[in-house]
Formats: structure tokens, sequence, C-alpha cells
């Protein structure tokens, strides 16, 4: 299928769904990646899921993306632009509002799959907008507070469930980061599962499998 000329560059595996309208997976990327990145893993995932990998906005050097900028400062050390952050989630917002209606996918059943930096900004989508957002799988990643809608704990959590997992190793979010995720989401009402696996900043085979596990079972 030929992508709608959209606010944010994409690549779109179509539905294989007979419905009016199909349940669509929107796929975030990591810092420095692209749409193509994760869109790798659309050939195995389940035929009826329309698949939408989406670019990132920010242009890095040589080649890559990213949703915001990470700066490296001597005095401050490492840190995050947080009001980018916030402009990238509400710009993802809005080009899943527009996704849905262009090809005409089913706005009540939308998941999200984010990928270290992409996980943040999926946790930040589907906190501060829960009515948009059904099930998220959450590699890699971690919540940052600062980036949630300012009155996110009144939100009405319960139709979104989330998957969360992290490498042992992980040299670049550290996993003690990751595993404050389950008490977050558990004292928000929301369902969630968490998972580890003996690896670094990556997606093995078995992690893989587990979150495909974990989607079938909640489709």
């Amino acid at each position: 299928m030929t992508t709608a000329p959209l606010s944010l560059e994409h690549l779109i595996r179509p539905s294989s769904s007979t419905q009016e309208k199909a349940p669509v997976l929107f796929m975030l990327h990591g810092y420095g990646s692209n749409e193509e990145d994760l869109f790798s893993f659309a050939s195995e995932l389940p035929a009826d899921l329309c698949i939408i990998s989406v670019r990132a906005p920010y242009a890095l050097q040589p080649f890559g993306h990213a949703w915001y900028a990470i700066n490296f400062d001597n005095e401050k050390g490492k840190w995050s632009d947080d009001e980018q952050a916030i402009e990238s989630r509400e710009r993802i917002v809005k080009f899943i509002d527009e996704a849905c209606e262009a090809y005409s996918l089913d706005k009540n059943n939308v998941s999200l799959l984010g990928f270290s930096q992409g996980t943040i900004l999926s946790y930040s989508i589907a906190l501060s907008y829960p009515e948009k957002i059904k099930r998220v799988i959450a590699l890699s990643g971690y919540i940052n507070e600062n980036i949630l809608a300012e009155n996110y704990r009144n939100n009405n959590f319960e139709q979104l469930k989330i998957y969360t997992s992290h490498g042992q190793v992980d040299q670049v979010i550290p996993i003690e980061w990751a595993q404050r995720t389950p008490a977050f989401l558990d004292k928000l009402g929301v369902e969630n599962v968490f998972e580890e696996f003996p690896t670094g900043h990556g997606v093995s085979p078995q992690n893989f499998h587990s979150f495909k596990k974990w989607m079938i079972a909640n489709s």
C-alpha cells in the first residue's frame, strides 16, 4: 500500500482483516534509528493487524532520527529535552488520528510498540491519553513522569494493558529504571506484565516471542 501524505513519515503493512476497520499497531523506534528498524518484526506479527512504523521528526547526523534531543553537558551530565518530548507526544497523537482516518483503521483498537526512546514516548501517550490506546508493548525503556499530561492520575485506565520488558545487562538504560514500572502502573490500576531477559539494550528472540504471545492473548 502506498503511504498517505500524513504529518509523519511512515511505513505500513496493511491488515489481512475483512473487517470494515482493522486494528492497528503503531511502532515507535529508538534514538538514532528509523522506521525500518522495528518494521522488521512486521512479517512475524498477527496478519489481522495493520502495522504502521513511524519515523521520528528530528534528523540526526550522519543518519537516523530522534523523538527528542538527548544532550550531554559537563555540568548536568546526560539529560533529555522534555519539552521536545512533549511536542513529539502531541505529534504522535495527532498522527494516530490522521492514520486511522486515512487508512480506515479502528481508532478504538490501537496498540503501541516502542523501543527505548520510542517506549518512553509510548508510556507518555498511553498514560496521558488512555482513551486512545488499548495496549502498549514497552521494550527497553522507562516512564518519564515529566512528560506525562499534567492531570494524568485522574485518567481512566480500565481498558489499558501494558507489556514491559528490559535487558538485565542493558548498558544504555539501567534495568533499575525499568524495574520501577510495575509499581508505578499498579498504583494507577493499569494491568501490566514485566519481564527481564539476560540481554543488553536490544530485543532477543526470546523477548520477541514473549511479547508476541502476550499480544495474541490480549487481542
